[in-house]
This record gives structure tokens, sequence and C-alpha cells, in this order.
């Protein structure tokens, strides 16, 4: 999947320019038409916001734990995730949380969710809307 990735923005805009490593991301060429890809990131992401840490009151894409998602031609999606902490009760649970969301969406091919702690997650991954609901302005 890494020949076509797609990375999912946030509505902050911030995912749309890095990776999770901090490299840039080069969109490559697709089988999928720039209408197609748009639909299906649209669907993924109401999908990611579904997902809830049960600690937090702010879904894990608004959090900033979805760090990337490939789309490739065949719409199979890898994801890679994080959690706020690495001790998190629910670390097991939450990547088939993940993969049971976005499989609800039509049209989606296989889903792998890989768990990553590279780089930590910190605060400054959520978005202006997660802060808000945090009070942390």
């Amino acid at each position: 999947m890494d020949d076509n990735p797609y990375l999912i923005p946030r509505e902050d805009g911030e995912a749309d320019k890095t990776s999770a490593s901090g490299g840039s991301v080069q969109a490559g060429t697709s089988a999928l038409s720039q209408e197609e890809i748009a639909s299906l990131t649209d669907d993924i992401i109401s999908a990611l916001k579904t997902v809830y840490d049960p600690e937090i009151p702010v879904d894990i894409y608004e959090l900033g734990l979805i760090y990337r998602v490939d789309i490739d031609d065949d719409r199979n999606i890898e994801i890679d995730m994080t959690l706020t902490a690495p001790g998190c009760p629910v670390a097991g649970e939450m990547p088939l949380w993940v993969e049971n969301a976005v499989g609800s969406v039509g049209g989606v091919g296989q889903i792998k969710v890989n768990m990553v702690f590279d780089p930590p997650w910190d605060p400054s991954r959520m978005s202006d809307e997660a802060r808000v609901a945090l009070d942390m302005f």
C-alpha cells in the first residue's frame, strides 16, 4: 500500500502535509479518480470520528491519534494510529474499533490497523476542535 499513499487531513489541515514520521506525503498515480478518493476520504474521516477514547470526550481523529491512512488502488486501507499513552487500558481493543468503523464504509477493501508509538503522541497533535472540547485554549 505504500505505493499510493493518500493521507487523510484533519480539519485543521495539518495531516495533509506530513506523515507520522514527519516526512512529506507524496500522492502517487492512482487508478481511482480524484472524486472517488475525495468521497472515500470523507467517508473514512466520518467513520473515524465515531471512535472515542473512553476516557476522553473527543473522537480519536480530532485527538490526533490517527497518524496515517493509505488508500490503495483496490480500496484497501492501511492506518497507522497511536494512543495518548502506551499503557492505555483499551490499547488492545481500539485498533479493532477503528477497523470495524472503517469497515462500515461502503466500498472499502481490506483494512489493516497498525499501532505505532513513534513519534509519541502529545497534545500538540489535537485539532482546534478537540482543544475547545477539552477547554485547552
